[in-house]
């Protein structure tokens, strides 16, 4: 038996809105599961998203590792190697970006490339439980 989600864990897990899936409810797109007092469950399962959505969805996923020194390059290669499989592993197209350099510092290349990315709605924020 799959296990069933509340609606706020849905929706964070298929990248959209718990508004997003009370509207395909409400336009017939999908019939959750409800408990005793009312409560949608979602089985994700057995959801595709790209289903629902008129337009395909266009975000990606994009991994971000960061070590402070040089020293740590064996580090950042292990965290790479982490989301690598991580994100193929909930069959997601991604792109890993990498940084060398302190925490304190928010020039850095790859960080700007990951927040611009972010604010211009272009990829996916998720954490795979490695933070």
């Amino acid at each position: 038996m799959n296990k069933l989600l509340s609606i706020t864990a849905a929706a964070r897990a298929l990248g959209v809105s718990a508004s997003t899936l009370r509207r395909w409810e409400a336009a017939g797109k999908l019939v959750p599961s409800r408990t005793k007092g009312g409560q949608r469950r979602y089985d994700i399962a057995s959801m595709h998203p790209e289903r629902y959505h008129s337009a395909p969805l266009a975000r990606r996923t994009v991994a971000y590792a960061r070590v402070s020194s040089h020293d740590q390059k064996g580090d950042l290669e292990r965290q790479q190697q982490v989301l690598e499989l991580y994100c193929a592993a909930q069959g997601w197209p991604f792109e890993i970006i990498t940084d060398l350099g302190s925490g304190m510092n928010y020039h850095k290349e790859g960080l700007r490339k990951l927040l611009g990315g972010v604010c211009q709605r272009s990829c996916r924020v998720t954490s795979c439980g490695l933070l």
